[in-house]
Protein backbone atom coordinates (compact mmCIF):
# COMPACT_ATOMS: atom_id res chain seq x y z
CA UNK A 1 0.00 0.00 0.00
CA UNK A 2 1.50 3.40 -0.67
CA UNK A 3 2.79 5.50 2.10
CA UNK A 4 -0.41 7.97 1.52
CA UNK A 5 -3.19 5.82 1.30
CA UNK A 6 -1.63 4.38 4.55
CA UNK A 7 -1.53 7.89 5.83
CA UNK A 8 -4.78 8.74 4.76
CA UNK A 9 -6.75 5.22 6.50
CA UNK A 10 -4.89 6.37 9.72
CA UNK A 11 -6.20 9.83 9.67
CA UNK A 12 -9.63 8.34 8.83
CA UNK A 13 -9.12 5.90 11.98
CA UNK A 14 -7.91 8.21 14.39
CA UNK A 15 -10.96 10.35 13.57
CA UNK A 16 -13.41 7.94 14.04
CA UNK A 17 -11.83 6.98 17.21
CA UNK A 18 -11.87 10.23 18.56
CA UNK A 19 -15.33 10.72 17.14
CA UNK A 20 -16.15 8.06 19.24
CA UNK A 21 -14.32 9.09 22.31
CA UNK A 22 -15.87 12.57 22.03
CA UNK A 23 -19.65 11.02 21.63
CA UNK A 24 -19.09 9.15 25.09
CA UNK A 25 -17.52 12.61 27.11
CA UNK A 26 -20.85 14.90 25.60
CA UNK A 27 -23.33 11.85 26.94
CA UNK A 28 -21.13 11.79 30.03
CA UNK A 29 -21.13 15.40 30.59
CA UNK A 30 -24.46 16.33 28.90
CA UNK A 31 -26.69 15.99 32.30
CA UNK A 32 -24.35 18.53 33.95
CA UNK A 33 -24.19 20.66 31.19
CA UNK A 34 -28.02 21.13 30.83
CA UNK A 35 -28.27 21.95 34.64
CA UNK A 36 -29.73 25.23 35.77
CA UNK A 37 -27.59 28.40 36.23
CA UNK A 38 -25.96 28.32 39.82
CA UNK A 39 -25.94 32.09 40.92
CA UNK A 40 -23.49 33.76 43.22
CA UNK A 41 -23.56 33.17 46.50
CA UNK A 42 -26.52 34.78 49.11
CA UNK A 43 -27.31 34.85 52.87
CA UNK A 44 -30.68 33.73 53.38
CA UNK A 45 -32.62 34.94 56.27
CA UNK A 46 -34.15 32.07 58.53
CA UNK A 47 -37.84 33.19 59.70
CA UNK A 48 -37.58 33.97 63.35
CA UNK A 49 -39.49 32.90 66.29
CA UNK A 50 -40.72 34.59 68.77
CA UNK A 51 -38.49 37.48 70.10
CA UNK A 52 -39.04 35.80 73.90
CA UNK A 53 -39.90 32.91 75.04
CA UNK A 54 -43.79 32.15 76.20
CA UNK A 55 -42.07 29.23 78.37
CA UNK A 56 -38.95 27.86 79.11
CA UNK A 57 -36.83 25.77 77.29
CA UNK A 58 -38.07 22.42 80.02
CA UNK A 59 -41.46 23.44 79.83
CA UNK A 60 -42.18 23.20 75.93
CA UNK A 61 -42.34 20.34 74.12
CA UNK A 62 -39.33 19.34 73.24
CA UNK A 63 -36.59 20.67 70.53
CA UNK A 64 -36.01 17.14 68.11
CA UNK A 65 -32.78 16.97 66.08
CA UNK A 66 -32.45 14.61 63.43
CA UNK A 67 -29.24 14.50 62.21
CA UNK A 68 -28.32 11.53 58.96
CA UNK A 69 -24.77 10.94 57.47
CA UNK A 70 -24.79 9.78 53.99
CA UNK A 71 -23.10 6.35 53.81
CA UNK A 72 -21.66 6.42 57.12
CA UNK A 73 -20.10 2.77 58.00
CA UNK A 74 -20.51 1.13 60.92
CA UNK A 75 -16.44 1.71 61.40
CA UNK A 76 -16.12 4.52 60.40
CA UNK A 77 -16.95 6.27 64.29
CA UNK A 78 -14.96 5.49 67.04
CA UNK A 79 -17.47 4.31 69.26
CA UNK A 80 -16.81 1.01 69.53
CA UNK A 81 -13.37 0.97 69.21
CA UNK A 82 -12.80 1.53 65.66
CA UNK A 83 -12.73 4.18 63.13
CA UNK A 84 -11.17 4.80 59.66
CA UNK A 85 -7.55 3.40 58.96
CA UNK A 86 -7.37 1.31 62.04
CA UNK A 87 -8.53 4.39 64.69
CA UNK A 88 -6.29 6.99 63.43
CA UNK A 89 -9.51 9.39 63.32
CA UNK A 90 -11.49 9.87 66.22
CA UNK A 91 -15.00 11.43 65.95
CA UNK A 92 -15.33 12.75 69.88
CA UNK A 93 -18.84 14.71 69.25
CA UNK A 94 -20.22 12.16 67.25
CA UNK A 95 -19.30 9.43 69.98
CA UNK A 96 -20.87 11.34 72.78
CA UNK A 97 -24.36 11.49 71.36
CA UNK A 98 -24.29 7.75 71.99
CA UNK A 99 -22.00 8.29 75.33
CA UNK A 100 -23.81 10.78 77.15
CA UNK A 101 -27.61 9.10 75.69
CA UNK A 102 -28.48 5.70 74.45
CA UNK A 103 -27.12 3.83 71.96
CA UNK A 104 -28.11 0.98 70.08
CA UNK A 105 -26.02 -1.87 69.59
CA UNK A 106 -28.72 -3.34 66.46
CA UNK A 107 -29.56 -0.06 64.88
CA UNK A 108 -30.87 -1.24 61.28
CA UNK A 109 -31.37 0.89 58.10
CA UNK A 110 -34.99 0.66 56.77
CA UNK A 111 -32.90 -0.17 53.47
CA UNK A 112 -29.40 -0.75 51.86
CA UNK A 113 -29.89 2.82 50.07
CA UNK A 114 -30.31 6.01 51.09
CA UNK A 115 -33.38 7.44 49.27
CA UNK A 116 -35.39 4.03 49.81
CA UNK A 117 -34.39 4.20 53.93
CA UNK A 118 -34.48 8.24 54.28
CA UNK A 119 -38.27 7.60 52.92
CA UNK A 120 -38.83 4.81 55.89
CA UNK A 121 -37.31 7.05 58.65
CA UNK A 122 -39.40 10.55 57.68
CA UNK A 123 -42.59 8.11 57.26
CA UNK A 124 -42.54 5.47 59.96
CA UNK A 125 -43.09 2.53 57.30
CA UNK A 126 -41.74 0.36 54.85
CA UNK A 127 -40.73 2.77 51.80
CA UNK A 128 -42.69 -0.28 49.69
CA UNK A 129 -45.81 0.16 51.27
CA UNK A 130 -46.31 3.19 49.39
CA UNK A 131 -44.26 2.17 45.76
CA UNK A 132 -40.79 3.57 47.11
CA UNK A 133 -38.61 0.48 46.24
CA UNK A 134 -35.74 1.39 44.06
CA UNK A 135 -33.62 4.30 44.27
CA UNK A 136 -34.70 7.40 42.27
CA UNK A 137 -32.24 7.84 39.65
CA UNK A 138 -32.56 8.83 35.80
CA UNK A 139 -31.09 6.87 32.44
CA UNK A 140 -27.80 8.42 31.30
CA UNK A 141 -27.13 7.17 34.74
CA UNK A 142 -27.56 3.68 34.34
CA UNK A 143 -26.70 3.93 31.30
CA UNK A 144 -22.99 5.17 32.55
CA UNK A 145 -22.92 1.92 35.40
CA UNK A 146 -24.24 -0.43 32.47
CA UNK A 147 -21.41 0.81 30.16
CA UNK A 148 -18.87 0.57 32.10
CA UNK A 149 -15.86 -1.65 31.28
CA UNK A 150 -15.47 -4.28 33.63
CA UNK A 151 -13.04 -7.72 33.72
CA UNK A 152 -15.42 -9.76 36.41
CA UNK A 153 -17.33 -12.42 35.11
CA UNK A 154 -20.71 -10.98 36.47
CA UNK A 155 -22.02 -7.51 34.49
CA UNK A 156 -24.82 -4.75 35.38
CA UNK A 157 -27.88 -5.92 33.42
CA UNK A 158 -29.58 -2.81 32.07
CA UNK A 159 -33.65 -2.47 32.05
CA UNK A 160 -33.93 -1.51 28.47
CA UNK A 161 -37.56 -1.80 28.70
CA UNK A 162 -37.34 0.21 32.03
CA UNK A 163 -35.14 2.83 30.22
CA UNK A 164 -37.19 3.41 27.54
CA UNK A 165 -40.62 4.20 30.02
CA UNK A 166 -38.62 5.73 32.80
CA UNK A 167 -40.52 8.86 34.12
CA UNK A 168 -38.15 11.50 35.09
CA UNK A 169 -35.83 11.67 38.29
CA UNK A 170 -38.26 14.79 39.80
CA UNK A 171 -41.18 12.29 39.65
CA UNK A 172 -40.01 9.49 41.96
CA UNK A 173 -40.56 10.62 45.38
CA UNK A 174 -42.61 9.81 48.29
CA UNK A 175 -46.52 9.94 47.53
CA UNK A 176 -48.55 12.86 48.55
CA UNK A 177 -50.63 10.46 50.22
CA UNK A 178 -47.95 9.90 52.89
CA UNK A 179 -47.71 11.97 56.21
CA UNK A 180 -43.79 12.73 57.10
CA UNK A 181 -42.18 13.70 60.79
CA UNK A 182 -42.75 17.62 59.83
CA UNK A 183 -45.93 16.85 58.76
CA UNK A 184 -46.80 15.88 62.03
CA UNK A 185 -44.60 17.72 64.09
CA UNK A 186 -45.68 21.04 62.34
CA UNK A 187 -49.11 20.15 63.25
CA UNK A 188 -48.84 20.06 66.73
CA UNK A 189 -47.08 23.35 66.79
CA UNK A 190 -43.28 23.00 65.69
CA UNK A 191 -41.44 24.78 63.49
CA UNK A 192 -39.80 22.47 60.92
CA UNK A 193 -36.59 22.65 59.36
CA UNK A 194 -34.81 20.86 56.55
CA UNK A 195 -30.93 21.28 55.74
CA UNK A 196 -28.84 18.84 53.06
CA UNK A 197 -29.82 15.93 51.02
CA UNK A 198 -33.15 15.47 50.40
CA UNK A 199 -33.69 12.55 47.75
CA UNK A 200 -37.26 11.99 47.94
CA UNK A 201 -38.69 13.57 44.96
CA UNK A 202 -38.65 16.93 43.39
CA UNK A 203 -41.85 17.49 41.15
CA UNK A 204 -44.35 19.89 42.45
CA UNK A 205 -46.00 18.99 45.99
CA UNK A 206 -43.07 16.22 46.85
CA UNK A 207 -40.05 18.91 48.12
CA UNK A 208 -39.17 19.49 51.64
CA UNK A 209 -40.78 22.40 51.67
CA UNK A 210 -44.37 20.89 50.41
CA UNK A 211 -43.67 17.92 52.55
CA UNK A 212 -44.51 19.59 56.30
CA UNK A 213 -41.58 21.34 56.21
CA UNK A 214 -41.64 25.33 56.68
CA UNK A 215 -38.09 25.78 55.83
CA UNK A 216 -35.86 23.90 53.32
CA UNK A 217 -32.24 24.66 52.29
CA UNK A 218 -30.20 22.32 50.79
CA UNK A 219 -30.74 20.14 47.16
CA UNK A 220 -33.31 17.60 46.17
CA UNK A 221 -30.92 14.86 44.05
CA UNK A 222 -29.23 12.63 45.72
CA UNK A 223 -25.52 13.88 45.68
CA UNK A 224 -23.99 17.10 45.68
CA UNK A 225 -20.12 18.27 45.44
CA UNK A 226 -18.67 19.67 48.38
CA UNK A 227 -16.90 22.57 46.71
CA UNK A 228 -15.79 23.62 43.41
CA UNK A 229 -13.29 20.96 42.78
CA UNK A 230 -10.60 23.28 41.43
CA UNK A 231 -10.40 25.73 44.81
CA UNK A 232 -7.20 25.70 46.35
CA UNK A 233 -8.42 24.86 49.52
CA UNK A 234 -9.96 21.05 49.00
CA UNK A 235 -8.19 17.71 48.07
CA UNK A 236 -9.92 15.38 45.89
CA UNK A 237 -9.71 11.63 45.51
CA UNK A 238 -11.22 10.00 42.35
CA UNK A 239 -11.34 6.62 41.71
CA UNK A 240 -11.04 5.42 37.52
CA UNK A 241 -12.86 1.97 39.22
CA UNK A 242 -16.46 3.60 39.57
CA UNK A 243 -18.60 4.36 37.29
CA UNK A 244 -20.50 5.90 39.64
CA UNK A 245 -17.74 8.02 40.42
CA UNK A 246 -17.02 8.97 37.07
CA UNK A 247 -20.71 10.51 36.74
CA UNK A 248 -20.64 12.25 40.09
CA UNK A 249 -17.58 14.21 38.67
CA UNK A 250 -18.82 14.61 35.53
CA UNK A 251 -22.15 16.27 36.15
CA UNK A 252 -22.60 17.47 40.22
CA UNK A 253 -23.02 21.20 40.66
CA UNK A 254 -21.96 22.67 44.08
CA UNK A 255 -25.10 24.56 44.70
CA UNK A 256 -28.09 24.80 47.26
CA UNK A 257 -31.76 26.67 47.13
CA UNK A 258 -33.98 27.53 49.58
CA UNK A 259 -37.58 26.71 49.72
CA UNK A 260 -37.30 26.10 46.06
CA UNK A 261 -35.97 29.20 44.46
CA UNK A 262 -32.97 29.60 42.37
CA UNK A 263 -29.85 27.47 43.20
CA UNK A 264 -26.86 29.37 43.95
CA UNK A 265 -23.24 28.36 45.44
CA UNK A 266 -22.56 27.81 49.57
CA UNK A 267 -19.62 30.62 50.91
CA UNK A 268 -17.86 27.29 52.48
CA UNK A 269 -17.07 23.61 52.12
CA UNK A 270 -20.62 21.99 51.68
CA UNK A 271 -20.84 20.38 55.11
CA UNK A 272 -19.33 23.41 56.85
CA UNK A 273 -21.90 25.38 55.64
CA UNK A 274 -25.15 22.88 56.80
CA UNK A 275 -23.79 23.32 60.17
CA UNK A 276 -23.39 26.95 60.78
CA UNK A 277 -26.53 27.44 58.81
CA UNK A 278 -27.91 24.32 61.23
CA UNK A 279 -26.34 26.51 63.97
CA UNK A 280 -28.40 29.86 62.05
CA UNK A 281 -31.71 28.12 62.63
CA UNK A 282 -31.33 27.01 65.73
CA UNK A 283 -30.75 30.75 66.96
CA UNK A 284 -33.39 31.61 64.61
CA UNK A 285 -36.01 28.66 67.01
CA UNK A 286 -34.58 29.40 69.67
CA UNK A 287 -37.66 30.42 71.86
CA UNK A 288 -40.21 27.80 70.24
CA UNK A 289 -40.29 24.25 69.93
CA UNK A 290 -38.68 23.23 66.25
CA UNK A 291 -37.33 19.78 64.48
CA UNK A 292 -34.32 20.50 62.50
CA UNK A 293 -33.86 17.49 59.65
CA UNK A 294 -30.01 17.92 59.05
CA UNK A 295 -29.10 15.51 56.39
CA UNK A 296 -25.38 15.88 55.77
CA UNK A 297 -24.39 14.84 52.28
CA UNK A 298 -20.90 13.59 53.92
CA UNK A 299 -19.08 10.79 53.37
CA UNK A 300 -21.17 10.00 49.85
CA UNK A 301 -18.64 10.42 47.04
CA UNK A 302 -17.31 12.39 45.19
CA UNK A 303 -14.43 11.89 47.79
CA UNK A 304 -13.60 15.20 48.79
CA UNK A 305 -11.99 17.20 51.87
CA UNK A 306 -10.87 20.20 53.27
CA UNK A 307 -6.67 20.43 52.57
CA UNK A 308 -6.89 21.48 56.59
CA UNK A 309 -9.09 18.38 57.43
CA UNK A 310 -6.31 16.54 55.41
CA UNK A 311 -3.18 18.12 55.92
CA UNK A 312 -4.22 17.48 59.80
CA UNK A 313 -4.58 13.77 59.63
CA UNK A 314 -1.08 13.03 57.73
CA UNK A 315 -0.87 10.07 60.09
CA UNK A 316 -2.80 7.99 57.52
CA UNK A 317 -0.57 7.16 54.39
CA UNK A 318 -2.95 6.08 51.81
CA UNK A 319 -4.41 9.16 50.06
CA UNK A 320 -7.95 8.07 49.01
CA UNK A 321 -8.32 6.82 52.87
CA UNK A 322 -6.96 9.88 54.19
CA UNK A 323 -9.38 12.53 52.42
CA UNK A 324 -12.06 9.86 53.66
CA UNK A 325 -11.30 10.73 57.11
CA UNK A 326 -10.85 13.94 56.81
CA UNK A 327 -14.94 14.06 55.24
CA UNK A 328 -15.67 12.25 58.32
CA UNK A 329 -13.63 15.14 60.20
CA UNK A 330 -15.52 17.43 59.17
CA UNK A 331 -18.81 15.54 59.90
CA UNK A 332 -17.62 15.32 63.48
CA UNK A 333 -16.87 18.82 63.96
CA UNK A 334 -20.13 19.82 62.61
CA UNK A 335 -22.05 17.60 64.90
CA UNK A 336 -20.12 19.15 67.71
CA UNK A 337 -20.80 22.56 66.49
CA UNK A 338 -24.61 21.55 66.37
CA UNK A 339 -24.24 20.39 70.01
CA UNK A 340 -22.57 23.45 71.87
CA UNK A 341 -24.57 25.74 70.01
CA UNK A 342 -27.84 23.71 71.36
CA UNK A 343 -26.01 23.87 74.98
CA UNK A 344 -25.35 27.62 74.41
CA UNK A 345 -28.88 29.00 73.99
CA UNK A 346 -30.36 26.97 77.26
CA UNK A 347 -31.63 24.19 74.72
CA UNK A 348 -29.43 20.87 75.30
CA UNK A 349 -31.42 19.30 78.49
CA UNK A 350 -34.91 19.50 76.55
CA UNK A 351 -33.43 18.16 73.04
CA UNK A 352 -33.93 14.94 71.31
CA UNK A 353 -31.29 14.57 69.36
CA UNK A 354 -31.01 11.18 66.61
CA UNK A 355 -28.06 10.71 64.55
CA UNK A 356 -27.63 7.65 62.11
CA UNK A 357 -26.85 7.07 58.80
CA UNK A 358 -29.00 6.45 56.06
CA UNK A 359 -27.00 2.85 55.37
CA UNK A 360 -23.55 1.60 55.51
CA UNK A 361 -20.35 2.28 53.91
CA UNK A 362 -19.90 1.75 50.12
CA UNK A 363 -17.52 -0.87 48.45
CA UNK A 364 -17.25 1.42 45.44
CA UNK A 365 -15.18 3.91 47.67
CA UNK A 366 -12.66 0.97 47.38
CA UNK A 367 -11.93 1.16 51.00
CA UNK A 368 -11.88 -2.26 53.15
CA UNK A 369 -12.83 -2.07 56.73
CA UNK A 370 -15.60 0.82 56.42
CA UNK A 371 -18.37 -1.50 57.73
CA UNK A 372 -16.15 -3.96 60.30
CA UNK A 373 -16.74 -6.63 61.82
CA UNK A 374 -19.76 -6.77 59.65
CA UNK A 375 -19.59 -8.01 55.80
CA UNK A 376 -21.14 -6.81 53.30
CA UNK A 377 -21.90 -3.06 51.71
CA UNK A 378 -24.48 0.15 51.03
CA UNK A 379 -27.03 -2.13 48.42
CA UNK A 380 -26.96 -5.73 50.21
CA UNK A 381 -28.78 -7.00 53.16
CA UNK A 382 -25.73 -7.88 54.32
CA UNK A 383 -25.22 -6.86 58.11
CA UNK A 384 -22.67 -4.13 56.69
CA UNK A 385 -25.64 -2.57 54.40
CA UNK A 386 -28.14 -2.20 56.99
CA UNK A 387 -26.60 -2.03 60.31
CA UNK A 388 -25.95 1.65 60.83
CA UNK A 389 -24.77 3.83 63.90
CA UNK A 390 -27.61 5.30 66.17
CA UNK A 391 -27.82 6.97 69.13
CA UNK A 392 -30.82 9.43 71.11
CA UNK A 393 -30.02 11.92 73.70
CA UNK A 394 -32.29 13.91 75.85
CA UNK A 395 -30.58 14.49 78.73
CA UNK A 396 -34.10 15.04 80.59
CA UNK A 397 -35.25 11.82 79.58
CA UNK A 398 -32.07 9.56 78.71
CA UNK A 399 -28.86 8.27 81.00
CA UNK A 400 -26.16 9.15 79.98
CA UNK A 401 -24.69 5.53 78.66
CA UNK A 402 -27.97 3.83 78.11
CA UNK A 403 -27.30 0.65 75.69
CA UNK A 404 -29.94 -1.32 73.92
CA UNK A 405 -29.13 -4.57 72.42
CA UNK A 406 -32.51 -5.70 70.82
CA UNK A 407 -33.01 -4.78 67.31
CA UNK A 408 -34.09 -1.03 65.93
CA UNK A 409 -35.19 0.23 62.89
CA UNK A 410 -35.01 3.75 61.05
CA UNK A 411 -38.90 3.82 61.27
CA UNK A 412 -38.62 3.81 65.00
CA UNK A 413 -37.70 7.31 64.27
CA UNK A 414 -41.34 8.52 63.47
CA UNK A 415 -42.86 7.01 66.28
CA UNK A 416 -40.50 7.98 68.71
CA UNK A 417 -40.10 11.84 67.70
CA UNK A 418 -44.30 12.37 67.29
CA UNK A 419 -44.45 10.50 70.73
CA UNK A 420 -41.99 12.53 72.30
CA UNK A 421 -43.78 15.79 71.22
CA UNK A 422 -47.11 14.45 73.03
CA UNK A 423 -48.75 13.41 69.69
CA UNK A 424 -50.15 10.30 68.65
CA UNK A 425 -49.38 8.30 65.51
CA UNK A 426 -51.83 8.39 62.59
CA UNK A 427 -54.60 6.04 62.57
CA UNK A 428 -55.89 5.80 59.08
CA UNK A 429 -52.71 3.62 58.44
CA UNK A 430 -50.01 0.92 59.20
CA UNK A 431 -47.26 3.00 61.18
CA UNK A 432 -44.50 -0.08 61.33
CA UNK A 433 -42.06 1.91 63.45
CA UNK A 434 -42.43 1.64 67.67
CA UNK A 435 -41.83 4.43 70.25
CA UNK A 436 -38.20 3.68 71.81
CA UNK A 437 -38.48 5.71 75.00
CA UNK A 438 -39.68 2.94 77.27
CA UNK A 439 -36.50 0.86 76.56
CA UNK A 440 -34.09 4.04 77.18
CA UNK A 441 -35.93 5.54 80.35
CA UNK A 442 -34.97 4.90 83.83
CA UNK A 443 -37.35 1.63 83.73
CA UNK A 444 -35.62 0.46 80.97
CA UNK A 445 -38.02 -2.43 79.60
CA UNK A 446 -36.50 -5.09 77.46
CA UNK A 447 -37.00 -4.79 73.87
CA UNK A 448 -39.66 -6.90 71.91
CA UNK A 449 -38.91 -9.94 69.73
CA UNK A 450 -39.19 -8.18 66.17
CA UNK A 451 -39.78 -9.25 62.79
CA UNK A 452 -37.79 -6.94 60.58
CA UNK A 453 -37.71 -6.84 56.17
CA UNK A 454 -36.04 -5.23 53.60
CA UNK A 455 -36.55 -5.56 49.70
CA UNK A 456 -35.24 -4.68 46.65
CA UNK A 457 -36.87 -6.09 43.30
CA UNK A 458 -36.39 -9.59 44.14
CA UNK A 459 -33.62 -9.37 46.47
CA UNK A 460 -35.02 -9.23 49.78
CA UNK A 461 -34.28 -10.42 53.63
CA UNK A 462 -35.66 -10.73 56.88
CA UNK A 463 -34.28 -10.75 60.49
CA UNK A 464 -36.84 -12.73 63.02
CA UNK A 465 -35.65 -12.87 66.22
CA UNK A 466 -32.19 -13.82 65.85
CA UNK A 467 -32.71 -15.95 62.28
CA UNK A 468 -31.78 -13.82 59.52
CA UNK A 469 -32.99 -15.15 56.16
CA UNK A 470 -31.42 -13.61 52.80
CA UNK A 471 -33.76 -14.22 49.84
CA UNK A 472 -31.12 -14.02 46.02
CA UNK A 473 -32.41 -13.44 43.06
CA UNK A 474 -28.81 -13.97 40.81
CA UNK A 475 -27.61 -16.51 41.86
CA UNK A 476 -31.15 -17.99 43.30
CA UNK A 477 -30.13 -18.86 46.68
CA UNK A 478 -31.01 -18.46 49.72
CA UNK A 479 -28.68 -17.95 52.87
CA UNK A 480 -29.29 -18.33 56.72
CA UNK A 481 -27.56 -16.84 59.29
CA UNK A 482 -27.75 -16.96 62.95
CA UNK A 483 -27.02 -13.72 64.11
CA UNK A 484 -26.99 -14.72 67.97
CA UNK A 485 -23.44 -16.71 67.69
CA UNK A 486 -22.90 -15.50 64.25
CA UNK A 487 -23.51 -11.58 64.14
CA UNK A 488 -20.96 -11.39 61.13
CA UNK A 489 -22.77 -13.71 59.59
CA UNK A 490 -19.64 -15.91 58.16
CA UNK A 491 -21.93 -19.65 58.65
CA UNK A 492 -24.77 -19.51 56.00
CA UNK A 493 -27.01 -23.13 58.03
CA UNK A 494 -29.42 -22.93 55.14
CA UNK A 495 -28.73 -26.15 53.75
CA UNK A 496 -28.77 -27.52 57.81
CA UNK A 497 -32.47 -26.00 58.40
CA UNK A 498 -34.74 -26.31 55.39
CA UNK A 499 -37.94 -25.79 57.88
CA UNK A 500 -36.16 -22.99 58.71
CA UNK A 501 -35.79 -21.21 55.79
CA UNK A 502 -39.06 -22.69 54.64
CA UNK A 503 -40.33 -20.58 57.93
CA UNK A 504 -38.82 -17.72 56.72
CA UNK A 505 -39.26 -17.03 53.21
CA UNK A 506 -43.41 -17.74 54.43
CA UNK A 507 -42.99 -14.91 56.59
CA UNK A 508 -41.10 -12.65 53.24
CA UNK A 509 -44.29 -13.89 50.94
CA UNK A 510 -46.94 -12.82 53.71
CA UNK A 511 -44.97 -9.33 54.38
CA UNK A 512 -45.39 -8.82 50.31
CA UNK A 513 -48.94 -9.56 50.05
CA UNK A 514 -49.19 -6.33 52.51
CA UNK A 515 -46.97 -4.01 50.12
CA UNK A 516 -47.73 -2.37 46.82
CA UNK A 517 -46.39 -2.19 43.37
CA UNK A 518 -43.05 -0.36 42.37
CA UNK A 519 -44.15 3.41 41.72
CA UNK A 520 -40.81 3.71 38.65
CA UNK A 521 -38.67 0.07 37.66
CA UNK A 522 -35.71 -0.37 38.38
CA UNK A 523 -33.20 0.29 35.88
CA UNK A 524 -30.50 -1.79 36.48
CA UNK A 525 -29.25 -4.64 38.35
CA UNK A 526 -25.44 -4.71 39.44
CA UNK A 527 -23.35 -7.19 41.07
CA UNK A 528 -21.53 -6.68 44.53
CA UNK A 529 -18.95 -8.44 45.95
CA UNK A 530 -19.52 -9.41 49.60
CA UNK A 531 -16.07 -9.56 50.42
CA UNK A 532 -13.89 -7.03 48.99
CA UNK A 533 -14.36 -3.21 47.21
CA UNK A 534 -14.59 -2.54 44.06
CA UNK A 535 -11.71 -1.73 41.97
CA UNK A 536 -10.03 -4.81 43.95
CA UNK A 537 -9.72 -8.75 41.95
CA UNK A 538 -12.19 -11.00 41.76
CA UNK A 539 -12.03 -13.82 44.18
CA UNK A 540 -12.58 -17.57 42.69
CA UNK A 541 -15.99 -18.91 44.14
CA UNK A 542 -16.66 -15.53 46.16
CA UNK A 543 -20.53 -14.22 47.61
CA UNK A 544 -22.29 -12.10 45.44
CA UNK A 545 -25.21 -10.39 45.23
CA UNK A 546 -27.14 -8.24 42.36
CA UNK A 547 -28.60 -5.13 43.40
CA UNK A 548 -31.88 -3.44 41.54
CA UNK A 549 -30.63 -0.17 41.93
Amino acid sequence: MKRWKKIALGTVGAAAVAGFAAKDYVLLHLPGWLAPRVHPFREIAWQPGPARPLLPPAQRPPNIVLIVADDLGYNDISFNGGGVARGLLKTPNIDAIGQQGASFAQGYAGNATCAPSRAALLTGRYPTRFGFEFTPTDTRFAKTIAGFPSKWQYKTILDQAAVDHDPPPDAKGIPTSERTIADMLRGGGYHSIHLGKWHLGGERGMRPEQRGFDESLGFIIGAQMFMDQRDPNVVNAQQDFDPIDKYLWANLPFSVQYNGGERFHPDRYMTDYLTHQAIRAIDANRNRPFFLYLAYNAPHTPLQALKSDYDALSAIPDHRTRVYAAMIRALDRGVGQVMQALKARGLDDNTLVIFTSDNGGAHYIGLPEINRPYRGWKATFFEGGIRVPFFMRWPAKIAPGTRVNGPVSHFDIFATATAAAGMKPPADRVIDGIDLAPYVDARHQPMPRRTLFWKSGAYQAVRDGDAKLQLLDIPRQSLLYELKGDPTEQRDVAAANPAEVRRLTALVRAHDAEQVKPSWPALIRSPIAIDRPLGTPPRNGETYIYWSN
